[in-house]
């Protein structure tokens, strides 16, 4: 998944996926659990609880709010790394555990793209070094996703390639990272942002553009932000 520009609605829908898979079946839930790997420290918990509460109070009563609330957190363990070294251990760490988590459904991983200035400084000009570390990451990725079934959702900062004024140009499209990354990725989606509605009324409305490298197919879908989270139009 691509963020496109800032602002794009990309945690939104980090919150929105978190949530599906943390709540209970009685309320819409899948009741599974999720890995979350922060590596831009950008996971607020409080936006976290509040779209939680929201989703577990619009639904069908599921116990004390706080004993469900409690019950949807347990699903979910967060983890945080501060270099791509600190990553490929995290993933190694994760795999010599995976069959101890016979629930986990989902890896979110925010974001893959976070240490590539500092590795590509040093890497120096060896191209191979530069890629090392994350073309590690993203065969054991692989690994994993072979021998255990779940998904892995992981975000990936648009980086400027030309110097192209405008913000749609396909060259800030283009994948930059590592082949290994390129092969393990099958659904890419690219997010933006624009207002929408007239007079004193208009709303900022986000649209993810998915494309599959798979099927070759690709599909449009718009939401807006809420207070009880994604809402899709």
């Amino acid at each position: 998944m691509h963020e496109h520009q800032p602002r794009s609605g990309k945690t939104e829908l980090l919150y929105h996926l978190l949530s599906r898979c943390v709540l209970p079946e009685a309320a819409g839930g899948l009741e599974v659990d999720v890995v979350f790997v922060d590596t831009d420290y950008s996971l607020d918990m409080l936006r976290l609880v509040s779209v939680l509460d929201s989703r577990l109070n619009a639904g069908v009563s599921t116990g004390s709010d706080e004993a469900a609330l409690r019950s949807c957190l347990s699903r979910l363990l967060v983890v945080h790394c501060s270099s791509s070294s600190q990553l490929l251990l995290t993933l190694h760490f994760l795999e010599s555990t995976m069959s101890s988590r016979p629930r986990l459904a989902l890896l979110l991983l925010d974001s893959i793209s976070a240490f590539y200035w500092p590795d590509r400084c040093e890497g120096g000009a060896s191209m191979a070094r530069r890629e090392e570390k994350l073309a590690k990451c993203a065969e054991l990725l692989g690994r994993m996703l072979r021998d255990y079934r779940f998904t892995i959702f992981a975000t990936c900062h648009a980086i400027r390639r030309s110097s192209s004024a405008e913000p749609s140009s396909s060259s800030t499209d283009r994948p930059y990272l590592c082949r290994p990354w390129q092969r393990l990725v099958t659904h890419r989606l690219l997010c933006s942002r624009q207002e929408a509605g007239t007079g004193g009324e208009r709303r900022q409305v986000f649209t993810a553009h998915c494309t599959s490298s798979r099927t070759r197919t690709s599909g449009t879908s718009s939401f807006w932000v809420t207070d009880g989270g994604v809402e899709f139009l």
